[in-house]
């Protein structure tokens, strides 16, 4: 073992020090063709001092009955550029070719200004896009990174009024559904796009990029709104000079004192249980060309640990997975002595955060078992190392299956029914407590940097191909011990009771929050159906 984790440490160290030289080379040279431009704007604005304060001297109390405006861009999200979001566009809603060609954009997009850079990325993001892709992405994708970029001083202030309205020179069909959702936004004007039947024509409507002054004068006409929150740039002094009161959102002061802060997530304003798309990181022009490069890489590597998989057995296959790169970190509890006049086999009820968990589970026991699930495609079928049997979504069929293979050997099941994301636990159905008295939980977790393994949206059989591209993919297993007799169904607990009892220990194993959501709302939110393939005969 030593000489392979020699191995696997020197190609560590070469993924994170030889690799980046390059694109850090390339990023490099391509700033410092932009200084000349940045260092005449900073002499401009060196000499002018503005007439609006800080957002930190804004007083919070008393803003109950007063209105809010301001711009997602520069105010209400950390971050100054719009440009991952555009690439989140791009990607997940159109292919892996659109956004290179957005990549490939980024010399030029430094170069032009801000209404320039803004109307290549529509051109290049929305050319040709359907529109119900970009109403996917805008419900499914886009939330989640933009809660994690929320400005915590911003948002503050924003919750405290009680009228909000967003003016902004992005598309309005980016972002305003999750102002709307999530921070309660009353109206939002933004930038309107033309499109051809179906699909986005890429250009902008004849009205043009929205100027926030002119809109913001439209809009409320005679009657100045109370607060204006805005950006230290200068285009947004002409908007928050028509507001009674107007506050600055310094990046760089912020920089300078304690850095930029992050709004903990058990503030955001909704939590964020189901989100849908591949792309597991923010996706600035530096990490895009990491994933662009990493990728040829990472799909020789998704095939040969696939291989490992399916031809090796598990003494050979588990040392070469980890000197791959695939972290497993199991928890076995001590089992209890198998009883000799039991016929039926255990049933192993887990978690469920990717199609792999049965796999590795088998792995982790070093024992073949047999998983059953409602949705699983052909390709994934085939490939699967382990026994895989569907269901009906019928409770006496599928009770009767899985009764069957019990009687054949150990059984693993799902009982949320779907694969949940963030730290959430969804809805056990209670049909596996009504089935077996030999019951042992199991918690699953898992850890990607690069792509989710899972979707709502795109091609199911590609899953676990997704999360084998991971340069360092993880798993957490954690068996925990057979279910006391007195806690089943044979003990005289309802069904109902034990898988509630379940989901509570898993929670509490993974440090997740027990919810009554099921598989029906995942889909209703991110795909706008129930999730069920029905057969066309």
């Amino acid at each position: 073992m030593v000489p392979s984790i020699v191995v696997m440490k020197l190609m560590e160290w070469l993924w994170y020090h030889i690799l980046p030289i390059p694109c850090h080379r390339a990023a490099r040279r391509m700033r410092n063709c932009t200084k000349i431009l940045q260092k005449n704007q900073s002499f401009k604005s060196l000499h002018v001092q503005s007439p609006f304060p800080s957002i930190k001297k804004c007083v919070l109390e008393g803003r109950e009955s007063q209105t809010l405006v301001c711009d997602i861009l520069g105010a209400l999200l950390r971050t100054d550029s719009f440009f991952p979001y555009f690439m989140f566009v791009a990607f997940e809603g159109g292919n892996i070719f659109r956004a290179f060609l957005l990549l490939l954009s980024c010399p030029v997009l430094w170069f032009l200004n801000f209404e320039l850079q803004l109307r290549a990325m529509i051109f290049i993001s929305f050319c040709g896009l359907r529109t119900k892709d970009m109403e996917s992405v805008s419900r499914a994708v886009l939330p989640k990174f933009f809660l994690e970029n929320l400005n915590p001083n911003a948002y503050e202030i924003l919750s405290r009024a009680r009228s909000k309205v967003i003016f902004t020179s992005v598309p309005r069909v980016m972002v305003e559904y999750f102002l709307k959702e999530y921070l309660s936004v009353d109206a939002v004007v933004g930038t309107e796009l033309k499109t051809s039947g179906k699909r986005f024509t890429g250009l902008i409507c004849p009205s043009g990029l929205l100027l926030k002054h002119r809109a913001v004068e439209e809009y409320f006409g005679e009657k100045k709104p109370d607060i204006g929150l805005g950006s230290s740039s200068l285009h947004d002094h002409p908007f928050l000079s028509f507001c009674k009161e107007a506050y600055l959102i310094n990046k760089e002061e912020g920089k300078r004192s304690s850095g930029i802060q992050v709004l903990p997530r058990e503030k955001f304003p909704k939590p964020v249980i189901f989100h849908d798309g591949r792309l597991a990181f923010l996706p600035t022009p530096m990490a895009t060309l990491r994933m662009f490069i990493w990728l040829p890489l990472g799909i020789a590597l998704a095939i040969f640990r696939l291989l490992l998989g399916i031809c090796l057995p598990y003494k050979v296959a588990i040392p070469l997975g980890t000197f791959s790169g695939i972290r497993t970190r199991v928890e076995l509890s001590s089992p209890k002595s198998p009883e000799k006049e039991s016929r039926k086999g255990v049933l192993y009820v887990s978690s469920h955060r990717t199609l792999l968990d049965p796999v590795f589970l088998s792995t982790s026991l070093r024992r073949p078992l047999t998983a059953v699930t409602y949705s699983l495609s052909k390709v994934s079928e085939f490939l699967s190392p382990i026994r895989t049997v569907r269901l009906t979504r019928d409770r006496t069929r599928d009770g009767e299956t899985m009764q069957r293979l019990l009687g054949e050997g150990d059984l693993v099941v799902c009982p949320e029914g779907t694969t949940c994301r963030e730290p959430y636990l969804l809805r056990f159905s209670s049909l596996f407590a009504e089935l077996a008295d030999k019951i042992v939980p199991v918690a699953m977790d898992t850890h990607v940097t690069m792509f989710y393994g899972t979707t709502a949206n795109g091609l199911k059989c590609l899953d676990p191909f997704f999360f084998l591209m991971n340069p360092r993919p993880s798993y957490y297993v954690h068996v925990l011990e057979e279910l006391p007799r007195e806690l089943t169904c044979a003990g005289g607990k309802s069904s109902h009771e034990v898988a509630n009892y379940i989901q509570k220990q898993l929670a509490i194993v993974l440090g997740f929050e027990c919810t009554s959501l099921t598989r029906k709302d995942k889909y209703l939110m991110l795909a706008g159906n129930e999730g069920i393939v029905r057969n066309n005969k």
